[in-house]
């Protein structure tokens, strides 16, 4: 059975994510990852899409972005991914699919769901047991939120806009951050993931 996926409107914020085939390593060097931040960052430019938040961990990723213009935000994974693959077959002779299928591809509708999916993509390397504290992996745009790494793929004006300071974030984040709580309303939705 097809998952319907939304409409792409802008100004809508949308969940993307996906996984390696059998739950398999996807990222197997530094240099994966920062081929996709870099290619993350020309595509988001070009197709007028903010980035919000996001986590590229081992073997999955978590990016929650804007639709800015009329591109359709369905054309970012499509454009970076593609590209990957091709890339991560020729370095490491790979054959056959990389990803359990197609991306999955959520619309945040409302402000608390919004925020919420900003902590759960920068707790990933913790529930993984990769970390300790998220600001300790490098692959996701947390440190940006808190302000120590200033980078480009982090929309300062959302920030500001959901959250009063660095120290509100972190103290958001560390609520959650031991046990991983997901809070009632949004459990069936992460059942997905």
């Amino acid at each position: 059975m097809s998952i319907k996926r939304p409409d792409f409107t802008p100004g809508s914020y949308y969940h993307i994510f996906n996984r390696g085939a059998n739950r398999q390593a996807i990222f197997k060097e530094k240099s994966n990852y920062i081929f996709v931040l870099q290619n993350l960052k020309k595509y988001s430019n070009a197709l007028n899409v903010s980035v919000i938040a996001y986590c590229l961990m081992p073997n999955h990723y978590h990016l929650l972005v804007r639709q800015d213009g009329e591109n359709p935000t369905g054309l970012l994974p499509q454009r970076i991914f593609n590209s990957y693959t091709k890339a991560y077959n020729h370095s490491y002779s790979h054959t056959g699919t990389l990803f359990e299928g197609r991306f999955k591809i959520k619309q945040v509708l409302d402000d608390s769901h919004l925020v919420y999916v900003c902590k759960y993509i920068h707790l990933n390397p913790i529930k993984a047991g990769l970390v300790e504290k998220p600001e300790e992996w490098n692959f996701s745009n947390y440190r940006e939120f808190l302000g120590p790494r200033q980078e480009t793929l982090f929309d300062q004006k959302f920030f500001d806009e959901y959250f009063d300071n660095a120290e509100d974030y972190l103290a958001f984040v560390n609520e959650d951050a031991i046990d991983l709580k997901i809070p009632e309303g949004f459990k069936q939705y992460w059942g997905a993931l």
